[in-house]
């Protein structure tokens, strides 16, 4: 299952252990292929938790990230940034990064 994140809430459910977000618009097209990716990785992966974010409706955390083009991927492990990542990443490219923070 895949949390949709709001500016209000990102810090807290962000806070502990490996937290990938998705960073996303309606209007964006590859961030409607990497939804799907990331919906298949939360099935099968317990470790992570998956999240996901509408920089439309919330437009402070990407800012405060940085982020300037979608999709962006966030890791975050126990709060910290351990990893960004821009644009289009297929599952195991994402498997194996995800791997390398749950191990």
């Amino acid at each position: 299952m895949v949390d949709e994140l709001t500016d209000k809430d990102f810090a807290e459910e962000t806070k502990d252990g490996v937290v990938i977000t998705d960073f996303w618009a309606t209007w964006c097209g590859p961030c409607r292929m990497q939804s799907p990716v990331i919906e298949q990785l939360s099935e099968e992966n317990d470790a992570v938790k998956f999240t996901k974010m509408d920089v439309d409706a919330n437009p402070k955390t990407p800012e405060s990230f940085g982020i300037m083009a979608i999709p962006t991927l966030v890791i975050k492990k126990d709060g910290e940034v351990v990893e960004k990542l821009t644009g289009f990443h297929s599952k195991a490219q994402l498997a194996k990064i995800l791997d390398g923070y749950t191990d």
